[in-house]
């Protein structure tokens, strides 16, 4: 063989044999990796699904109608999807770590969308879940409340209900678009009451860079249908006497609007002393504000205290200017009752929600007594 020969076939037989390693590695993969059916026991025998191996736990529940809460729709970015584990399915994983407490560690909780199903397993989740469902509604309306919170109230499927708590929430999906090449889900607290069993609707503020929220601000359109997951969560009004010290902000304000009207349809609103603060930079940042206006007018237990950190001249505002957390502080102070025993409900961001437990801290509300829904 010359030297010419030789400097076509050698390189030739190096890409066939690259070829067929390459082959051989996807063949052996197929293999290995080819868990078969998995069982997965639930909560001691409660049900037990039989599903494909080789996914995550997490889709391998939803894919036979067990939804297990997930903010993130399953990207180990949020760590709402807890399940305790009592077979061995492996170390927890350094995408876990950040989201698991260390009681929940010795616990053997572990998140189920970083759990990938290779042998039968049982796992026990609230028995609440298993009430979940799941709807593929209409969007029947889309209207804009501030200059970046949409209200999107959807219809569900002709025969179909939906029973929740006040303050929960349910997940929404959207379809792939643009450069994003796979439905998302993203968790947000449900604005209607649950007298409303035909229709859920949200409040979704658009977040620079949110895959959900931006198609929803930019590509959502009415009639067209959704996916929509839910009831979640344990965000809900206690049944005590105690003062309800309540503070949102931005579309924070849903699950105060879904348990305010349901304290109204249930004949509870005036039970007990409800102080509803809702923090804003600007004026054009504040909704609702004629139905809040009323409900403080109306209802003499019931304190509507609106608050702008940087109000602008155009706005006229008359009402209290600061952080949200400086006017609490305030009216807990010198305001709000002290001898009645008080809860706290917040909704918002970390940041603030961090920032409000402390106020309430330093105000003497037991820490065991305030309630929250804190945005991811």
């Amino acid at each position: 063989m010359t030297f010419d020969m030789l400097f076509f076939v050698a390189p030739a037989a190096i890409g066939g044999i690259s070829a067929g390693l390459a082959a051989l590695i996807s063949i052996t993969d197929k293999i290995v990796n080819n868990y078969g059916d998995i069982t997965i026991d639930i909560n001691n025998g409660k049900k037990e699904l039989v599903v494909k191996g080789g996914q995550p736990m997490l889709f391998g529940l939803a894919g036979e109608g067990i939804f297990v809460p997930s903010a993130c729709g399953g990207r180990g970015s949020c760590g709402a999807c807890k399940v305790k584990v009592k077979s061995d399915v492996g170390p927890v994983m350094p995408t876990e770590v950040p989201y698991l407490t260390k009681e929940e560690l010795a616990d053997d909780i572990r998140l189920s969308c970083q759990i990938k199903l290779k042998q039968d397993v049982d796992i026990e989740i609230p028995e609440e879940l298993f009430n979940v469902q799941e709807f593929q509604a209409t969007i029947e309306r889309i209207r804009d409340v501030t200059h970046d919170i949409k209200e999107v109230y959807c219809k569900l499927p002709e025969g179909m209900e939906i029973t929740f708590t006040s303050g929960q929430y349910g997940q929404f999906e959207v379809p792939p678009y643009d450069k994003v090449k796979e439905k998302t889900m993203r968790a947000y607290s449900m604005s209607s009451p649950p007298s409303d069993k035909n229709h859920l609707e949200f409040l979704i503020r658009l977040v620079p860079g949110g895959i959900v929220t931006s198609y929803v601000h930019q590509y959502l359109q009415e009639g067209q249908k959704v996916r929509l997951v839910g009831p979640f969560g344990d965000f809900f009004v206690r049944d005590t006497d105690a003062q309800m010290i309540c503070v949102a902000g931005g579309s924070g304000m849903a699950p105060f609007k879904s348990i305010f009207q349901d304290m109204l349809d249930r004949g509870t609103f005036d039970d007990r002393d409800i102080w509803y603060f809702f923090g804003a930079r600007t004026k054009k940042d504040v909704y609702y504000l004629d139905w809040l206006y009323k409900l403080d007018e109306e209802h003499e237990r019931f304190h509507f205290v609106p608050a702008l950190s940087e109000p602008q001249p155009e706005d006229n505002w008359d009402g209290p200017t600061g952080l949200i957390t400086e006017v609490l502080d305030s009216y807990l102070k010198n305001t709000i009752s002290q001898e009645t025993p008080k809860e706290g409900y917040l909704c918002g961001s970390p940041g603030m929600l961090d920032a409000c437990i402390k106020v309430m801290g330093d105000n003497d509300m037991e820490t065991e007594k305030i309630y929250f829904d804190k945005f991811a």
